[in-house]
């Protein structure tokens, strides 16, 4: 078992809690991790990019001008692609750019990155966590408590709040995901990692 520090929504340190080594003691892979980063990247771009070759640019029926005699380079279509109004050389065509990343590649991948978090010592479970009201300012300076003086922070939450969403939306350093959402993107982007306690299970879970 591994130790995890725990701190209420005031930012003081409680008792700590013990966590699984399956999920926060495992050994980092570089090479994993840059496969399942660089996938998951690949898999958000839509690939919806397209040009005209020569062959779909309308127009170019005719010759542009006669074969000699007029000084130039002789043309056969004003669609050739060195002219201006011409089609595009080896232009982007819509593609496809998932690679196969399986499954157990991701959760070994979040497993890694929370281990790396919790040596480094910025990662810390939170407790006792509850918002009455969506209040952007009431969970911003909870943040400041929380997590102070990180650049940018990741909470995850055991379900999904609309509270909670409503009061992060605005803040631009923080982001929320829930313990069934949460991937090795929104882990590596982060650079304090705070986990609701009630989220600790349901993580486990999943990635055990």
């Amino acid at each position: 078992m591994v130790p995890l520090k725990v701190v209420n929504m005031d930012g003081v340190e409680q008792d700590a809690v013990e966590v699984s080594e399956q999920v926060f003691a495992v050994e980092t892979s570089e090479t994993l991790i840059h496969d399942v980063i660089t996938g998951l990247q690949a898999a958000q771009r839509q690939g919806t990019h397209c040009t005209k070759t020569r062959a779909e640019v309308s127009g170019g029926g005719s010759k542009p001008f006669r074969q000699k005699g007029t000084g130039r380079a002789r043309r056969g279509s004003s669609r050739d692609p060195l002219l201006r109004g011409g089609g595009t050389i080896f232009g982007p065509k819509p593609r496809e750019y998932r690679n196969r990343i399986t499954v157990a590649m991701k959760r070994k991948a979040i497993c890694a990155l929370l281990s790396d978090r919790v040596r480094s010592e910025r990662l810390c479970v939170l407790a006792d966590f509850m918002m009455d009201q969506a209040k952007t300012k009431l969970f911003a300076a909870m943040m400041d408590k929380v997590a102070p003086g990180s650049r940018r922070t990741l909470l995850v939450t055991a379900d999904y709040d609309t509270k909670v969403l409503l009061s992060s939306r605005n803040i631009q350093n923080v982001s929320v995901r829930t313990a069934a959402d949460v991937c090795a993107l929104d882990v590596i982007g982060a650079t304090q990692v705070v986990l609701q306690r009630e989220a600790l299970p349901k993580l486990e879970e999943r990635l055990s």
